[in-house]
């Protein structure tokens, strides 16, 4: 791991050469709109402005706010509108090349050197709470820049520079922008250089009419002690008008070959690297929605989140060290998948079956993986440790690693296939510019403009009845009418995690969400019984395995037999739990 020499210090850092770093007591007013003054990678009319939380107006558009007085011109707060593109680096040159640049580009653009060095502290306080500090040279000019994670949009960063002296962090002008409660830790604890990135930069402004789009090809390398990444990918920032405006020129570019749509930030790239680790695969946030706001509000809310979920799992699905990475992209498009469905409550809308097929086409080109993960992680080790005097696991475990390899080579197939790409982009710009307005037929357009808390009261009222109409006579269900249930009860729970943050004030909505996913788990371990049944009878009856094969079968037929009291019992409770919908949870 890089170390810098830089010392702990209540207002200032030292710089790499022992020379103190010049404090600055004025510290920089933090307001909701900010204004960033960068400097440009070539001259421009607009500045580039963006607010640090999401903007619900229907454009999305960026517009002048007025500059938030400050008493240091050289820290300011800023925030970008960003999509990055990996590819292949040998291909930098044809994608500059591509026609959407040479008939829109305002030039030829500036090329730069960048080096970076990423500092935090030794238990990496800094990245555990969603912010990056690094410090960048370019000539002789050095910039140091604070940012925040993406939280409820893909697109949207924080992010705050101000200028200093050398490649030595100034922590007190980065203060201002730190979250209070992290400031007393961080002015005794000492930062260090995690890892360095140097960078060679093309950068190019197209203006188009739906707004310019700055294009950085960046090339080069991340470096973490002996540990090395590649960098190659065309940076996608906003300048003006709609964020639609990145999507379209990422559409462009994706006709001139392989792209793949990433908000994966050198930062994470680097850390991970430093600690050789593979990118994590993170849960949905928990949706945050008013109960005032129209459909149409919630609607952008709810596709915006399952979209910034989708994009954060890919690393780690693409990367295949973490199980958890297929995992969550998995939800992640079954929550897409459910968010298209309840759209279609407001009629029939022309792109709708278009983007649920091609989510439903990559999901299931990932089901497989994630069947053999679990069996391989889960149930072969977890039978195989109770049963130790029955042979054949081992020989049990190689069949299925052969298929669990098969598995991922199609789940990489699939996530390195241009039709991937496509989608992605082309659902991220659906978002981003609220296409449903223009696919809704008129007679319908209204819907959008009513109180989304009297849709999700239809929508929740209506599902809830079919779970109970399928759980009827409970305890006598079959397998297979048991999986309706679980199907029907599956797409209550993300109905419920879309729409009961607009009931959240109610004491009852916690609870029904807790027997809710307390019975959606009982009935999913029933149903990986039925899964695994399956993958058996796929590997064959190989001699080796044969009899370990047999004992799985076995065991998990007995256990179907043992969950039976439990999961009944979980029916008892989700049934007698308050709605939190209804009007008498309301006058609660």
């Amino acid at each position: 791991m890089l170390k810098s020499d830089t010392t702990p210090a209540r207002k200032a850092m030292s710089a790499p050469d022992g020379n103190p770093v010049p404090k600055d007591s004025k510290r920089t007013q933090i307001v909701a709109g900010f204004l960033r003054p960068r400097e440009p990678a070539e001259p421009r009319t607009e500045p580039a402005i963006e607010g640090a939380v999401m903007d619900q107006t229907p454009s999305q558009e960026v517009t002048p706010a007025p500059e938030p007085p400050q008493s240091n011109a050289a820290a300011r707060p800023v925030g970008e509108i960003e999509l990055k593109l990996v590819v292949d680096g040998d291909r930098m040159a044809h994608f500059n090349a591509a026609p959407v640049i040479a008939a829109n580009a305002r030039n030829k653009g500036t090329r730069k050197h960048l080096k970076s060095v990423y500092y935090d502290t030794p238990e990496r306080l800094l990245r555990r709470n969603g912010l990056s500090l690094r410090v960048r040279q370019s000539g002789a000019r050095f910039v140091q820049t604070v940012k925040t994670d993406a939280v409820d949009d893909p697109l949207r960063r924080g992010e705050w520079e101000a200028s200093v002296p050398s490649l030595a962090p100034d922590l007190a002008l980065a203060m201002p922008f730190i979250p209070e409660k992290l400031r007393s830790r961080l002015e005794v604890q000492p930062l260090e250089a995690v890892f360095t990135a140097d960078i060679h930069r093309h950068a190019r402004v197209i203006d188009l009419p739906s707004g310019s789009v700055e294009i950085a090809f960046d090339q080069g390398e991340l470096t973490a002690g002996d540990r090395a990444m590649p960098v190659s990918e065309i940076e996608l920032e906003l300048k003006s008008g709609s964020a639609g405006a990145i999507y379209e020129v990422a559409l462009r570019l994706a006709e001139q070959g392989a792209v793949k749509p990433s908000i994966r930030t050198k930062s994470a790239r680097g850390f991970d690297l430093a600690a050789d680790e593979p990118p994590a695969a993170r849960r949905p946030r928990k949706l945050r929605l008013d109960a005032s706001v129209t459909l149409d509000e919630a609607f952008s809310t709810i596709l915006r989140s399952c979209f910034l979920h989708l994009l954060q799992s890919l690393p780690a699905a693409e990367d295949g060290r973490n199980p958890e990475g297929v995992h969550q992209l998995r939800v992640s498009l079954r929550r897409l998948r459910s968010a298209l469905d309840l759209m279609r409550s407001v009629g029939a809308l022309s792109n709708l079956d278009a983007l649920r097929s091609e989510a439903k086409w990559l999901a299931q080109d990932l089901s497989a993986a994630r069947d053999w993960d679990v069996f391989q992680l889960e149930t072969l080790p977890t039978i195989a440790k109770a049963c130790p005097s029955i042979a054949g696991f081992d020989a049990l475990g190689r069949a299925a690693a052969e298929r669990q390899s098969d598995a991922y080579r199609k789940a990489h197939d699939a996530l390195d296939d241009r039709r991937c790409a496509v989608f992605l982009i082309g659902l991220g710009n659906w978002i981003e510019t609220r296409g449903w307005r223009n696919d809704v037929a008129a007679e319908d357009l209204g819907q959008l403009a009513d109180p989304a808390v009297n849709f999700a009261q239809r929508i929740l009222s209506e599902q809830y009845a079919k779970v109970l109409k399928r759980g009827r006579r409970f305890k006598s269900l079959p397998a297979e009418q048991l999986h309706r249930v679980r199907l029907a009860t599956k797409r209550l729970r993300y109905l419920s995690e879309f729409l009961l943050p607009l009931f959240e004030d109610r004491k009852s909505a916690r609870k029904f969400s807790r027997r809710l996913a307390g019975l959606q788990e009982e009935l999913g371990a029933f149903n990986d019984m039925a899964v695994t049944a399956s993958l058996l009878d796929g590997l064959g009856a190989e001699p080796d395995s044969a009899i370990a094969a047999a004992a799985i079968a076995g065991w998990q037929a007995r256990a179907s037999v043992g969950v039976q009291p439990a999961l009944q019992a979980t029916w008892r409770d989700f049934t007698a739990a308050r709605v939190p919908w209804s009007r008498q949870a309301q006058q609660d």
